[in-house]
């Protein structure tokens, strides 16, 4: 069970893959102020509202540079937090193919190989300096949302059938 964050925030509607901005780099966050704080705190309450795992500002329609997350690393240890302006500096173990899903794509999940460590840099809220590494579903959390910011989607990483199956799915999809 995912624990809210001080009931702070208020729930925005998430974008579905067909919209725009989902397929837009998003802009470096220059401002660290009480809207950034605000959004922040929004992105939390709508993750936690779709039953999320990671989300990026660019899916309830911010096209700025943070994603939150709250999921476990390989080990069973649970990470909350959030990145402004995250790189992904580096990538490296296994590649697995796993279930990936996105609240984006929803109700869909396929087989999505990512690598089993992951390390973005980028800032807090604040602008402070942050660094977060995660292995297993925590290392794939990190690859899915820094994408996410790059205007990426996680089918955009299939290849092969795979691929044709989720796109035949994204078509058929009630919320396409």
């Amino acid at each position: 069970m995912r624990r809210q964050r001080d009931g702070a925030g208020t729930v925005r509607p998430i974008r579905y893959m067909g919209d725009p901005v989902l397929r837009t780099e998003c802009d470096p966050v220059r401002s660290f102020d009480d809207d950034l704080r605000r959004l922040i705190d929004d992105m939390f309450a709508s993750m936690y509202a779709n039953d999320g795992a990671g989300l990026a500002a660019n899916q309830i329609g911010v096209s700025l540079q943070v994603f939150v997350y709250d999921c476990d690393d390989d080990a069973g240890r649970n990470h909350v937090g959030h990145v402004v302006n995250p790189v992904l500096i580096d990538t490296d173990g296994a590649t697995i193919e796993d279930d990936e899903g996105c609240l984006s794509l929803p109700g869909l999940r396929f087989p999505t190989p990512r690598h089993a460590h992951a390390v973005v840099e980028g800032v807090d809220m604040t602008g402070k300096p942050l660094r977060v590494e995660g292995t297993g579903y925590f290392a794939r959390c990190l690859q899915h949302e820094t994408g996410h910011l790059k205007g990426r989607l996680y089918v955009d990483t299939l290849k092969g059938d795979a691929r044709k199956a989720a796109l035949r799915a994204v078509r058929s999809a009630d919320w396409s």
